[in-house]
């Protein structure tokens, strides 16, 4: 059992959701695997049915940026071209698991934190099906970070730092040390 679990995972009546968020510009989009809104974390999330589909989150021993998949169903055919002029690569999802308790309040964790990579439209008449593939944080490690060690590509992080605007004079530069000129 995972740190964290609510407790009501422990129960024998059990009413366990999926819920996702994904940042856009135009605002967050969020949906779960229900009928209606749920509402936690100050945060509505609307719901999906069985349109909504999450694959598996594997978890390794080894550090791997292992990634998901998101797919949408049944999308009326006119959403379709709101969701090719959104920027979609690049932004942030997270991937929530919980229960609904008998009281109606909700326990809830994070499982999953990535960002949207490639997505693919398959049309079927007047509805369509979304799959968008998600990537793990974990492969920002294999991505190169290029840094030169120029004045320009110091103010480029840090605007107004001088510290390497005398890196070229001191090269060849003659420095006198413990001796006397």
């Amino acid at each position: 059992m995972r740190p964290n679990t609510p407790t009501e995972f422990l129960q024998t009546e059990l009413q366990p959701f999926t819920a996702i968020e994904i940042v856009f510009d135009s605002g967050a989009a969020r949906l779960w695997t229900g009928y209606g809104d749920l509402v936690f974390d100050n945060k509505t999330f609307v719901g999906g049915g069985n349109l909504l589909n999450v694959s598996e989150v594997e978890e390794t021993s080894e550090i791997e940026a292992k990634g998901l998949t998101l797919t949408l169903s049944g999308v009326p055919s006119e959403l379709i071209a709101l969701t090719l002029n959104e920027p979609y690569q690049n932004r942030l999802m997270r991937l929530y698991v919980g229960a609904i308790k008998p009281d109606g309040s909700i326990e809830h964790y994070q499982l999953f934190a990535g960002r949207l990579d490639v997505m693919n439209i398959l049309e079927e008449g007047e509805t369509a099906t979304i799959t968008v593939t998600v990537e793990n944080r974990l492969i920002d490690l294999n991505r190169p970070r290029i840094r030169r060690y120029t004045s320009e590509d110091q103010k480029a992080i840090f605007v107004g730092d001088l510290g390497f605007d005398y890196v070229n004079e001191l090269q060849n530069k003659q420095i006198e040390w413990g001796r006397t000129s």
